[in-house]
């Protein structure tokens, strides 16, 4: 496309040159054809080739003016223009003033000497030479240091160096001015001023007065956009203070700065509104002046409109314009391919008014370049503007069929750069149909770019622009897709963390699936390498082991190809601070010294507190103990001391992630010796024989001494003696002999060094030994004889007779034997104490109905004296214990029998039992039915109508005094007697003695109420173990362990335990559960007390248990929830936390009693003549002495499940649990039923044996069989189970 030329580089109007360089004047220009290039050289044309050094870069207009062989820079000044031309037009550049850089030297002078008096005002004149450009000047020494600056000294902006007042100290020989000329890079240094100051004894106050701007007012003139720069320097004594103000206004804050300290006022990027007055005030303590400074602002000439480039077609019209500003007003100059308008061929078509170009019904041929030239005498403006008359077919600029992407939601653009002239008309379709887009979610812009404000999905698909004029057309597509944006959805988050540990930076994205993405990590900004400790994967960074080179900002930089989004987080290493340093001792005093140091680096975590340590090379030398501790904002601290001490310190830095390395030791410091700070302590006197005293004390530690050879002064004497005893020693012990016997005395310890005594100790009172006490208590009788205490008197002894401290009155007792026929007893002594000096005491916890015997001694802290008398009681009956067990069986569908057994403690004559009952369904409960029994009594069958009722039963004993503990239980609703039997048994090993509590006479909810003290309830954690039996033909009840968590108790610091219950067990049956705790009582104590709670109704219930520490409780409802824990029943206080457990649910079957069934008893008969015919064929195999498989597995170890081997061989084991024989026979409807055989009955007079692990060793034969068969190695059945056996 044709096109008239366009200036597109040119230097600047200014043009300052160094003169050490090559000379560059550009000019480049564009154009079609390509224009040539003309310059002018001060308004004459410059003929580039004939000039010497001058050369003409093609195809640029540029110039580059050498001197590699000679010339002089300072003969190519002047002014420059280009000129670029082409057969469309002229267009010129700027006028181009090309000046050499220039640093002339300082003119010599010869300076004298200044003399001033102090207190006056002085000005060092700079007058640096005038450079091009002008350099800017400093103020130096001859040792090439600044001049201090400040609000008394200070250089203005002529470079002149102001002093407001002279002072002495402003004497010198070398102040110098200094210019720096920017181009040449040289400093030009003045003649130095040599200020010889005179002296004054007061230095006078004088009143400010200005020493630059002189009078009261100055005027200022600046140019539109450059800076403004006043200045006010006042001289006075006190150094005046400058402030500035604006007449009639505020200053522009944003484009003001104060500097030189007030003395200079700067405001940049002035504007028109800056003119006006400012107004400069100084003042000091004596008065004040101000300087008005009036501003003019002037402005070269600037673009308001400036002229643009025109393409028309043939006929059409068009409008040029050339709009300038400035102050005064420029004048505007139109030229026409570089020569004034008014000397151009006339154009007909063209028409000037003022400061614009009207055209009309332009012409082919019409092309020129315009120039509009807007001047002032500030300066001027020059703009180039081209008019092409065209006559072209639109056409498409850009390139074909683009593909767009963008994010959904944003603002997009789709382009169409398009030509034509005349200018063609474009429109905008999408998918090829409809109207053209323009208006609401669409604009179309002049330059052809279709605007869409919010790209949605439904704004996809093909883009057509279509550009069409008188000419043609021409069109254009774009296909659009909108995609998803790409988020992170989880950011990283800032991570402080300690040194060694992980740590991992989150970044989830979400992003559109058609685009490939990519997950960059960047550490404060910068790529970095991962390994194989720092590692990412789709979704984070993971840095293991971290260190303080992992510390920085990360980011996650997630890209696409249109889009891209970042997130960032800062990883802190925390870390053990850095050891403290350089530590000093100062203050140094006799008994304290000042230790100051240098904290270490944090290491990103506060130092919380600082360890002062010490050393010392007398006593422990090398170890190192603490001190004292100080805050973490402290580094300097006063450290008190002990005498005679040498030594060394070290601080040890503390934060939240540990203890920092030791400092290096800091000097030593050795403190000299002083008497004892301290007196001796925990004085003791005592006997360790009945005519000696030991005195003891603890002694000085090594530190408390304060000094070598510690001696230590005992003093004693008898209590109501004046005289004192002394000794020396060098020991922590002096024993005092020949004392009388348990004789007090007053002891005091006094400890002395070298240097002196130090403090005496407080008197204690202290006794020599004892002996045993001569006396016993006379008369100890009882009366108020109960079942279970009884009441003592006896005389006491005279005091002088303990020969010792009293500690009680001791009384020995044992139970000689039960009243009840029979019964035997534990005749262990028993101990208890009385420390009443009365003679009166009660005696408790006895057994009711027993023969007890007793006698009691004195004791002091050593020994006991001669017995009393010893006494012979009985004490009364009492309730009995609960019966030693209770089972409750039901042999068939209508019968239910009870079995019981003796209390193992009647506690007196046993009269009888009481039985009560009732049914029970559910939570309704039936009539109560008694039942009394006598004491030989202790089996009961109960005829029942229905075998689906269910009942309660309580069973007591009772004696005369009243009925005793209560067992209950609920009947079973089951048919086998032995698989499901509920008992409560108290073996004699477990003496398991019930809190009493009378037989219900209504229907029961409740047991007697232990009374306690407060009890606290401790939530604890349960152990629960299941076990499920394999036996393939018995169902079990699952086996459930509660536990709790309680620990077993340490011993405390006084070596005394103490007294807890702990781990307490459960394991829970159908309506049984086995208890068992550990406790740490004596076995005098060990009596306890188990108490539960039924929590559907919070029925509680006690048992109590004495000597053990386990129990089969019996009597517990199926598939319910307990509550239940042990306490002592002499220290109630103490108990075992709560633990919760729940019964299994009983497996019931109803059946009907197969034995009155005829196909039974016919199956029983066939049976039995199968046995005789085997019975017959045993014999007859056994004379011939054949070998049977039995043989081979006779002595095999029997297996714990029920198998049937392949040679019809059984193995059998006991059962703990009741649980029926393996290999019984099953009934119909499933049940077992168990034989009622035993294996003894077969044989032929052999007891049934059983090893170590319960297993029967006789079920294949009894003993002498076995003897027969091993004498003559064969299989004999000399049973009816061995010849089942050999014949299987």
């Amino acid at each position: 496309m044709k096109q008239p030329p366009t200036i597109v580089k040119q230097s600047p109007k200014d043009y300052i040159v160094d003169p050490r360089d090559n000379i560059i004047i550009e000019c480049e220009a564009k154009g079609n054809p390509p224009p040539t290039f003309m310059w002018q050289r001060n308004l004459r044309f410059f003929n580039v080739g004939k000039v010497q050094h001058v050369t003409q870069r093609k195809p640029s207009g540029t110039l580059e003016i050498s001197f590699r062989n000679g010339g002089r820079p300072e003969d190519y000044e002047g002014e420059y223009q280009c000129f670029a031309s082409n057969d469309f037009g002229t267009a010129m550049s700027n006028k181009i003033l090309l000046r050499v850089s220039k640093s002339p030297l300082w003119p010599k002078e010869v300076l004298e000497p200044i003399v001033v008096t102090e207190g006056s005002s002085l000005v060092l004149p700079c007058n640096p030479p005038p450079g091009l450009p002008p350099p800017n000047t400093f103020w130096m020494n001859s040792g090439m240091m600044p001049i201090r600056q400040d609000a008394r000294v200070s250089m203005g902006l002529n470079g002149d160096l102001y002093f407001s007042s002279v002072l002495s100290k402003d004497t010198s020989t070398d102040y110098s001015c200094n210019a720096r000329f920017l181009f040449t890079h040289t400093i030009q240094q003045k003649n130095p001023y040599s200020l010889k100051v005179h002296t004054t004894r007061h230095l006078p106050e004088t009143s400010p007065s200005f020493l630059t701007p002189s009078g009261l007012i100055s005027s200022k003139m600046v140019l539109r956009g450059e800076q403004l720069l006043l200045e006010c320097i006042a001289a006075g004594v006190p150094t005046p203070s400058i402030k500035w103000f604006k007449k009639g206004g505020d200053l522009p804050m944003r484009r003001v700065k104060l500097e030189s300290f007030n003395k200079t006022l700067r405001i940049i990027n002035v504007s028109e509104e800056d003119s006006g007055d400012y107004i400069c005030m100084a003042n000091n303590m004596l008065a004040s002046i101000q300087h008005t400074i009036a501003v003019q602002v002037k402005a070269a000439p600037y673009w308001l409109d400036k002229p643009q480039n025109l393409v028309l077609a043939p006929d059409e019209n068009g409008r040029m314009t050339c709009i300038a500003h400035g102050n005064p007003k420029p004048t505007i100059q139109w030229l026409v391919n570089g020569e004034p308008i008014e000397m151009s061929l006339a154009n007909p078509s063209r028409e000037v008014e003022g400061d614009t170009i009207i055209f009309r019904r332009v012409l082919m041929g019409g092309s020129a370049v315009y120039q509009c030239n807007a001047s002032n005498e500030h300066g001027y403006l020059l703009a180039n503007a081209f008019v092409n008359i065209l006559d072209m077919a639109p056409r498409m600029l850009g390139p074909k069929n683009q593909l767009i992407k963008v994010i959904k939601n944003q603002l997009t653009f789709l382009d169409c750069p398009y030509f034509g002239s005349p200018i063609p008309t474009l429109r905008w379709f999408k998918n090829g149909l409809g109207s053209g887009l323009d208006g609401g979610h669409y604009r179309v812009y002049v330059n052809g770019s279709l605007e869409i404000k919010r790209a949605l999905a439904e704004d996809q698909g093909t883009y057509t622009c279509v550009a069409s004029s008188i000419l043609g057309k021409a069109e254009n597509q774009v296909r659009l897709e909108v995609k998803e944006p790409t988020r992170i959805v989880r950011a990283p988050e800032h991570v402080s963390s300690t040194r060694g540990s992980s740590v991992r930076f989150n970044c989830r994205i979400s992003h559109d699936p058609t685009l490939n993405i990519h997950v960059n990590w960047l550490k404060n900004d910068q790529p970095f390498s991962y390994g194989w400790r720092i590692t990412k994967d789709e979704e984070s960074l993971t840095i293991t082991n971290i260190n303080e080179g992992d510390q920085g900002t990360y980011t996650c930089l997630v890209k696409t190809e249109i889009d891209e989004d970042v997130a960032s987080a800062r990883l802190t290493v925390l870390d053990r601070p850095e050891s403290p340093k350089d530590l000093e001792l100062s203050d140094l005093l006799a008994r304290s010294v000042r230790l100051t140091w240098v904290p270490g680096d944090s290491n990103n975590s506060p130092i919380t507190e600082f360890l002062v340590q010490f050393e010392e090379n007398r006593w422990e030398p090398g170890k190192w103990q603490n001190l004292s501790s100080h805050p973490g904002n402290v580094n300097s601290v006063l450290l008190e001391l002990s005498p005679f001490v040498n030594y060394q310190f070290r601080v040890i830095a503390i934060n939240s992630v540990g203890q920092s390395q030791p400092s290096r030791p800091s000097l030593r410091y050795q403190t000299s010796g002083a008497p004892p700070d301290i007196a001796p302590e925990d004085i003791k006197g005592m006997g360790s024989k009945k005519n000696n005293m030991e005195i003891t004390w603890k002694p000085l530690s090594d530190i408390q001494r304060n000094a070598p050879n510690i001696v230590y002064e005992v003093s004693w004497k008898k209590k109501d003696t004046e005289e004192w005893n002394i000794v020396n020693t060098t020991q922590a012990k002096y024993v005092v002999h020949d004392t009388e016997t348990y004789e007090p005395f007053h002891i005091k310890v006094q400890a002395i060094n070298d240097f002196g005594q130090g403090p005496e100790s407080g008197m204690v009172l202290g006794y020599s030994g004892e002996d045993y006490p001569s006396a016993a208590p006379a008369h100890l009788n009882v009366s108020k004889i109960d079942s279970t205490k009884v009441n003592m008197h006896w005389d006491p002894v005279d005091p002088s007779t303990v020969h010792g401290e009293f500690k009680e009155y001791r009384l020995y007792y044992w139970r000689e034997s039960s009243l009840v026929k029979g019964l035997k007893v534990n005749k262990d002594k028993k101990t208890k104490g009385f420390f009443s000096s009365s003679g009166t005491g009660i005696l408790t916890d006895l057994v009711p109905f027993s023969l007890y015997k007793m006698y009691m001694v004195v004791a002091n802290s050593r020994y006991e004296g001669p017995p009393s008398n010893t006494v012979e009681f009985k004490t009364r009956q009492g309730i009995p214990d609960a019966p030693r067990f209770f089972k409750i069986v039901r042999r068939s569908s209508n019968t239910i029998h009870l079995q019981w057994d003796k209390p193992l403690e009647p506690n007196g004559n046993l009269s009888g039992y009481t039985l009560k009952f009732f049914t029970v369904n559910g939570t309704q409960v039936g009539k109560e039915q008694v039942k009394s029994f006598h004491p030989n009594v202790t089996s009961f069958d109960l005829h029942v109508p229905d075998r689906h009722t269910r009942y309660k039963f309580f069973l007591a004993a009772f004696t005369p005094a009243g009925s005793g503990e209560v067992s209950s239980d609920e009947s079973p609703n089951f048919s086998n007697e032995e698989l499901y039997t509920s008992s409560v048994e108290l073996t004699d090993d477990v003496v398991a003695t019930t809190v009493p509590v009378p037989v219900p006479t209504t229907i029961p909810t409740t047991t007697t109420t232990i009374s306690t003290s407060t009890t606290t309830t401790i939530s604890t954690s349960t152990t629960t173990t299941v076990s499920t039996s394999t036996t393939p033909h018995a169902r079990m009840v699952p086996k459930v362990l509660v536990q709790s968590s309680a620990k077993q108790p340490d011993e405390n610091i006084s070596g005394t335990t103490p007294r807890e219950i702990w781990n307490l067990t459960v394991e829970p049956n159908s309506n049984y559960a086995n208890v068992s705790w550990d406790h740490n009582f004596h076995a005098d104590n060990s009596e306890f007390v188990l108490e539960y709670t039924l929590q559907s109704n919070k029925t509680v219930k006690t048992v109590a248990v004495k000597h053990k520490s386990h129990i089969r409780l019996a009597g517990l409802v199926e598939g319910a929830k307990y509550q239940l824990r042990v306490f002592s029943l002499v220290q109630n206080h103490i108990s075992s936390p709560y633990v919760t457990f729940e019964t299994s649910r009983a497996i019931t079957t109803d059946s009907v009693d197969i034995a009155t069934q005829g196909w039974f008893i016919g199956l029983m008969c066939a049976i039995a003549l199968i046995v005789l015919i085997l019975l017959i064929v045993c014999f007859i195999k056994r004379s011939r002495g054949g070998k049977y498989p039995v043989r081979d597995k006779k002595d095999l170890p029997l297996d714990a499940v029920d198998h049937k081997d392949q040679d019809g061989s059984f193995d059998y084991h006991s059962d703990e649990d009741n649980k029926p024989l393996q290999g019984s026979q099953t009934s119909l409807d499933g049940n077992v039923k168990e034989s009622d055989d035993s294996l003894v009955d077969y044989g032929e007079g052999g007891d049934g044996q059983f090893n170590e692990d319960g297993s029967f060793i006789g079920q294949y034969t009894v003993k002498k069989d076995k003897e027969e068969t091993e004498g003559n190695e064969s299989s004999e059945a000399t049973s009816p189970v061995n010849a089942i056996y050999s014949l299987a």
